[in-house]
């Protein structure tokens, strides 16, 4: 059993609870901290039973309060810290952009302060690659030009630029992840996404397959070939594993870096909802809800970097996420219930 004890912020929600069952089977401890607001009770029972309480404890805290995550830092003997506690919604930023400045600006600017107070120097931030913004060309690599078309990911940015100062000046040693679209769930079935409603497109068309809830498309109609958003999905095990990759990657000492995490190509919106039709073998309706606001065009990554720096490929397809997807809303067609 590995003696190094890893604080998973955010790891009650969709990826973090990934994230927290990837350690686990990599014999970490973790320490699970979540206000709960976007995150699920049950999802931590879950994962408690299956690893054990001695290996995985949870704290209910706030970010945006500096005592709850000092109390933390306080009790536990904390080796390092995987950083994805913030709102993640763009529409929502859109409409609500203090939210997202208080959450995900004052939430990383605490977890800093603590992690500094208590000589904790190593820190994996889950960013995004709304960061860029309109890609001016394709893929998107590390040197794109950072040009955020919303609040959510302007957000991003200053929490990326606040990692930034505390590695120059406190002895942070980081590693940022800018990862694009996510999908799929665990491939056993054990824990998956959870949000009511998502704003994840293959979540949302595999509940539609499944008769779980109508669905709608949600997309702005915009100049791709067939007129809606083009994206690089990448699967949620996958995404796991790269933050594996890079908490190893600075503990044999590697030096605070950014790496854009993906699956190098794109696929529009209507080809996603083709390919979970012919894999469910379901043909179901495609209607237009509401556009979203804060969407562009197209936008797919470059991870070369990852690759090389990081050693870390993503393995699985498109179809696989679908099917992970399948399994775990057959068993929780609601999702986690509290």
């Amino acid at each position: 059993m590995r003696e190094k004890k890893i604080l998973v912020t955010g790891g009650a929600g969709y990826i973090g609870s990934h994230m927290v069952k990837a350690l686990l089977e990599q014999e970490y401890k973790v320490v699970i901290f979540d206000n709960l607001f976007r995150g699920y009770q049950e999802v931590v029972d879950v994962l408690q039973k299956k690893f054990g309480t001695k290996n995985l404890s949870f704290y209910q805290g706030d970010l945006r309060n500096y005592a709850d995550i000092s109390q933390v830092f306080k009790k536990e003997q904390i080796y390092g810290v995987m950083h994805f506690a913030a709102l993640c919604l763009v529409s929502e930023s859109m409409e609500e952009p203090e939210k997202y400045f208080e959450n995900n600006v004052l939430g990383t600017l605490n977890l800093l302060r603590a992690m500094a107070q208590f000589s904790v120097g190593k820190l994996i931030f889950s960013s995004t690659c709304a960061v860029y913004g309109e890609s001016q060309y394709l893929p998107v690599d590390e040197k794109h030009p950072l040009n955020p078309a919303n609040p959510y990911g302007e957000s991003k940015l200053m929490a990326e630029r606040e990692i930034y100062w505390f590695g120059q000046l406190k002895d942070l040693k980081y590693v940022i992840l800018r990862y694009f679209n996510v999908t799929g769930a665990s491939s056993g079935g054990l824990i998956g996404d959870s949000k009511k409603p998502s704003q994840l497109l293959v979540q949302n068309a595999v509940r539609g397959a499944l008769n779980i809830e109508p669905f709608r498309l949600t997309c702005p109609r915009v100049d791709t070939a067939d007129g809606t958003p083009i994206r690089d999905y990448l699967n949620v095990e996958d995404l796991a594993d790269a933050h594996l990759k890079a908490l190893n990657y600075l503990i044999k000492g590697g030096k605070s870096d950014i790496f854009n995490l993906g699956t190098g190509q794109g696929n529009s919106v209507l080809e996603i909802v083709s390919s979970v039709q012919k894999m469910i073998e379901v043909k179901f309706p495609v209607s237009r809800g509401k556009a979203r606001r804060g969407e562009y065009a197209e936008i797919y990554a470059n991870i070369g970097k990852a690759k090389k720096a990081l050693k870390w490929k993503p393995e699985k397809t498109i179809s696989d996420s679908i099917l992970s997807l399948v399994k775990w809303y057959k068993n929780k067609p609601d999702g986690w219930s509290y």
